[in-house]
């Protein structure tokens, strides 16, 4: 995130304004940690008595991360590697002799174990911790404790720091209402233009949609990211579930353009499209609608049958419209079974 100007994040689509603010105030907060951090950790190390103090300084700017969890994953997998390098090197170096051709033959051997282990986040870590023995020509305890000390403070002081990460609940909350508000706007859209035989529907809430539910996703596994004991997966499910409704409105809108069916069946839908679209919010369960629309199909399936092909198509493009309505209405009821607690 780091390596983005500003201009590149802004020319990316998949950002919105409101976005790009807080990624400015996180990358803000980010320089302020990694430099008050990386300054203490050599303090730290320097009071500890540590040879190559500055390599402290180092892992601490490594060690901070975007959320608490991703920092804490990594300080794991670092410490792990260092065990591991230090415990490889100090045989290859016993066996073989202080040479550039040690220090390769350890990474041959160590690399792949890394992989094998999934801690390859500390292999250039761990591997400069390496090279200090290699210069010192030396694998006594002391140098071993001074190697693993350096990780531990670096490593350490990442995770202190990254104790604190602003709270982003508020942002995800204002956009679960504009993800809301576009939706109800796609459906009262459907709805005036059912009622108006037309097959035009707004590519550009689509597009916006996207955007929000993509922006949305990223903020909420942030948000769960930085909890390390409290389960807080109600967004990302939220988001989930939002985006599933998402590529349902869209196949509606596929469909939309082979629409056309008489007065009476036109307006009964739509005002049906209407309710769902003022109904539409985070606490709906969605029961009713489903009802309601379990009513709408029964009473349809007991008119007089098509007499012509072209009333058949349209019949059936009829009941497409409302199967897909009842997956939008049915993803809803199904995340709301997990919370209902919230609607109590």
């Amino acid at each position: 995130m780091l390596g983005l100007s500003v201009n590149e994040v802004i020319i990316n689509r998949s950002f919105t304004i409101n976005e790009v603010n807080q990624m400015k105030k996180f990358v803000g907060l980010r320089i302020l940690k990694t430099a008050i951090g990386s300054s203490l950790a050599i303090i730290i190390a320097e009071c500890l008595g540590l040879k190559y103090a500055a390599a402290a300084g180092i892992i601490t700017i490594l060690s901070i991360q975007n959320t608490k969890k991703t920092s804490i994953k990594l300080a794991l997998q670092r410490i792990e590697s260092t065990v591991l390098a230090l415990l490889l090197s100090s045989i290859l170096f016993l066996v073989f002799g202080f040479k550039p051709l040690t220090f390769g033959i350890y990474l041959i051997i160590f690399i792949p174990l890394t992989v094998l282990l999934k801690i390859t986040d500390g292999i250039v870590v761990s591997s400069v911790l390496v090279t200090h023995l290699l210069a010192a020509e030396s694998i006594s305890m002391f140098w071993i404790k001074n190697e693993f000390l350096l990780m531990t403070v670096g490593a350490g002081m990442g995770i202190f720091l990254n104790i604190y990460m602003p709270k982003i609940e508020n942002e995800i909350k204002e956009t679960q209402e504009n993800i809301e508000e576009h939706m109800r706007k796609i459906l009262f859209n459907m709805a005036e233009n059912l009622r108006n035989q037309s097959i035009h529907i707004e590519d550009g809430l689509f597009d916006e949609l996207e955007i929000i539910l993509k922006e949305g996703t990223r903020s909420a596994y942030r948000h769960l990211n930085n909890y390390i004991i409290n389960d807080v997966k109600y967004y990302v499910q939220y988001m989930e579930m939002r985006t599933l409704q998402y590529e349902t409105l869209k196949y509606m809108k596929s469909n939309f353009i082979k629409f056309y069916m008489t007065f009476e069946q036109t307006e009964t839908v739509a005002a049906f499209t209407e309710k769902v679209a003022s109904d539409f919010a985070e606490f709906n369960t969605a029961e009713e609608l489903l009802n309601e629309l379990n009513e709408i199909i029964n009473m349809f399936k007991v008119q007089e049958l098509p007499k012509t092909r072209e009333e058949f198509e349209n019949r059936a493009m009829l009941f497409q419209f409302l199967n897909d309505m009842e997956s939008l209405l049915r993803v809803k009821k199904s995340f709301m079974k997990n919370y209902k607690h919230i609607v109590e």
